[in-house]
């Protein structure tokens, strides 16, 4: 038996962080991408919001935490896409863009996201837009 195909994902910054910070549905993904399961993607923009969020001092993170955070539990194990940013595709919230141009310059199967307005799109240029539940149900059935 060959090995099984990592699922493409992007992820967007609030499942992400809810996964790592909170727990949760979300957070069943965490040994998903550990395992290889399914292979996280992120541009350097996403990259850059996750760690602007982490930053709010909501959550009381200290740099070194951050760090911790950034290098043990994202950077180790998603790809790092390039993509260029092309005409506005999410009106109400260009800045929701960036997800869908990482998943179409990565080849992602599906964005995972809490977000309305990709959840709103349901599927962009065949890939899909799901929440972490319908992820999770959806993606992961047994074969």
């Amino acid at each position: 038996m060959g090995k099984v195909k990592a699922i493409r994902v992007v992820i967007d910054t609030n499942v992400v962080l809810s996964a790592i910070l909170f727990g949760g549905i979300p957070a069943k993904l965490i040994p998903l991408w550990k395992s290889g399961r399914i292979k996280p993607l992120a541009s350097k923009e996403i990259i850059d919001e996750y760690v602007k969020v982490l930053a709010y001092p909501k959550f009381e993170l200290s740099e070194e935490e951050i760090n911790y955070i950034l290098y043990n539990e994202i950077l180790s194990y998603f790809d790092v896409v390039v993509h260029k940013l092309g005409r506005a595709i999410i009106k109400e919230d260009p800045s929701d863009d960036k997800f869908i141009y990482c998943a179409k310059a990565g080849k992602a199967d599906v964005i995972i996201s809490g977000d309305q307005h990709l959840l709103g799109l349901k599927s962009y240029a065949k890939i899909k837009i799901v929440n972490p539940s319908q992820f999770l149900k959806e993606f992961l059935k047994p074969k």
